[in-house]
């Protein structure tokens, strides 16, 4: 088994990704565990040595930290705490998000700056690792003292609470952790703070959604390549000095990547009747090329998260020091996972534009794609429902990161909404994938109405493994299946 090594310095999105699609195990590096194993021995000596107030050691939470706990009742404390804050609601989410979650708490703690146990950390790395995942639901976090209801549903089964998915079946933790031949731990000093407190849910989100959307950046120039050969376009808009004297390097890369797929085309080089082609071909470079400089910045920012300690207090061994501050607030994933949506619900709402034309009876080309149409439909209502995933993520795209709402009795004044934003973004992905399937749906289909003309052999090739899941349509079928294939080519590609 592949086994992915985590250190003090960090997980990237690739390596992240890498893990959760191909089921990698996890363990502590030697830094990793040995930093572990140091913040919890020193905690331990601070906490004996000491009758200081430490929030979340000795203390009470949120608005209650000025409430100091007797000794005897630590542990209890960290157990309260965990259940009181499993309030999540809605859906629970999928494996991939909740592997990521695990991998990137055990990746927090792993720095050594969270004073916990090396048995709670390793009992998080056996979870992932014999891929008993906690259920974990999307609503609950403001994205600020950490995402608290999502992490505390991923440490109940720490308890032998809640629930899991085992084997892919749900179950209570305690007939799972029995099962397995654990016992339930009992949390230590911080524990059960360290455990809920930082970004776990945004950060996996956002690190999931980036990996897949560096890859869905790539396929959507494809397919508007294929749409723009398809329709007939112009490459003038592409040529490398036009991008040059702009300066944006998105832009300069999409255009590259477009001379690049269209290289050895006929249909690009025939001669056109028309002088110039609607934006959504002309200016693939550019609004593409802008999604791609949003996503380089989010990567950016959910790089450093990546590699960031966010729970709170803080213990620095080195400096014989625990300090109390805020680096659960999600705000800057928060701002990102905003920026983010709208980059991406761009790059739908260009596909769509494209799919409209070629729809449209224009170039040469029957309108809605069949050689029969009124007695066909063809592919007239595919483009409604592209429409319609355009339109909800439009709503989406409203910035979750402006909004606050008290909470803690005023305590915790300002939140980021993160969580919220996360949960967005990855909604409006999934609906970017599937605008952009129709697209492809219906420039295939429009490529075989210029035949015997061909595309380049990049296009053509790309055209050819699409056929071998999706036909031509001669008369109208049941669209549904269709879509649902190309989504999953596109997914696949």
């Amino acid at each position: 088994m592949d086994v992915h090594h985590i250190t003090t310095k960090g997980i990237t999105i690739a390596e992240l990704d890498a893990v959760v699609r191909e089921r990698k195990h996890i363990a502590l590096a030697p830094d990793a565990k040995a930093a572990v194993e140091k913040s919890h021995r020193w905690l331990l000596e601070k906490i004996a040595s000491s009758d200081d107030a430490i929030y979340g050691v000795n203390t009470g939470f949120g608005a209650l930290a000025d409430t100091r706990i007797d000794k005897k009742d630590l542990a209890t404390l960290q157990r309260n705490l965990v259940m009181s804050h499993a309030c999540g609601s809605g859906a629970p989410i999928c494996a991939d998000r909740t592997r990521a979650m695990l991998v990137l708490k055990v990746q927090n703690m792993a720095i050594g700056h969270s004073g916990v146990a090396p048995a709670t950390v390793q009992r998080y790395i056996d979870m992932h690792n014999m891929d008993v995942l906690p259920v974990v639901y999307e609503r609950g976090s403001l994205g600020a003292s950490g995402d608290l209801a999502p992490l505390a549903h991923l440490a109940l089964p720490l308890l032998g609470l809640g629930e899991v998915v085992s084997g892919g079946k749900r179950m209570a933790a305690a007939t799972a952790i029995g099962i397995m031949g654990w016992e339930p731990l009992v949390l230590g000093p911080k524990e059960g703070l360290a455990l809920l407190n930082g970004t776990q849910f945004m950060s996996a989100h956002l690190a999931l959604i980036l990996a897949k959307a560096q890859r869905l950046a790539e396929r959507a120039d494809a397919i508007a390549a294929l749409s723009l050969d398809a329709f007939d376009g112009r490459m003038e808009p592409f040529h490398s000095a036009v991008h040059e004297v702009r300066h944006h390097p998105g832009q300069i890369k999409v255009a590259a990547h477009m001379r690049s797929l269209l290289a050895g085309s006929a249909l690009a080089t025939r001669p056109k009747a028309h002088v110039q082609d609607p934006y959504s071909f002309r200016c693939i470079p550019q609004v593409h090329g802008a999604s791609r400089d949003a996503i380089d910045y989010a990567t950016q920012v959910a790089e450093r998260e990546l590699a960031a300690v966010t729970d709170n207090p803080t213990v620095f061994p080195e400096e014989n020091m625990i300090v109390s501050a805020g680096n659960f607030h999600g705000q800057p994933l928060a701002l990102v996972l905003d920026f983010l949506a709208i980059a991406l619900a761009e790059l739908g709402s260009i596909s769509e534009r494209r799919t409209y034309k070629l729809i449209s009876g224009q170039r040469g080309l029957p309108a809605f794609l069949v050689a029969k149409p009124g007695l066909n439909s063809g592919f007239m209502i595919p483009q409604y429902t592209a429409a319609s995933l355009v339109s909800a993520n439009k709503m989406r795209c409203m910035p979750n990161s402006v909004d606050t709402i008290d909470s803690s009795n005023g305590q915790e004044d300002h939140v980021s909404m993160g969580a919220a934003g996360a949960i967005k973004c990855w909604d409006v992905l999934h609906d970017v994938e599937r605008i952009l399937a129709i697209e492809l749906l219906n420039a295939a289909q429009a490529l075989d109405f210029r035949r015997p003309l061909r595309s380049s052999p990049e296009l053509e090739d790309l055209h050819a493994r699409f056929r071998k899941q999706v036909a031509f349509i001669e008369d109208d079928v049941v669209m549904f299946d269709l879509m649902e294939s190309a989504v999953a080519f596109v997914r696949s590609v």
